[in-house]
């Protein structure tokens, strides 16, 4: 006698934050020279706020920007 079994898939009932573990809460401003070398080497990077990380994510149009980082960009844009 041949019984059946049948997969029932459950929903991801998770709750989100709105982000992963591995997404910064926000980017930074760091120089274009560092950003390619700490993606490929994993060397840490300074932003213009001071924070020190390593490069693991490229931010999107609309991502959050660090408000410290934004200030100081465009104080040195007036310039």
């Amino acid at each position: 006698m041949k019984t059946g079994t049948t997969t029932i898939e459950r929903p991801d009932t998770r709750e989100s934050t709105g982000t992963t573990d591995d997404t910064p809460k926000f980017f930074h401003y760091v120089k274009k020279n560092q950003i390619v070398d700490s993606a490929v080497s994993g060397k840490m990077v300074v932003a213009l706020c001071g924070e020190t990380f390593p490069v693991t994510k490229q931010a999107k149009p609309g991502s959050p920007v660090c408000p410290d980082c934004e200030r100081i960009y465009r104080s040195l844009r007036k310039k």
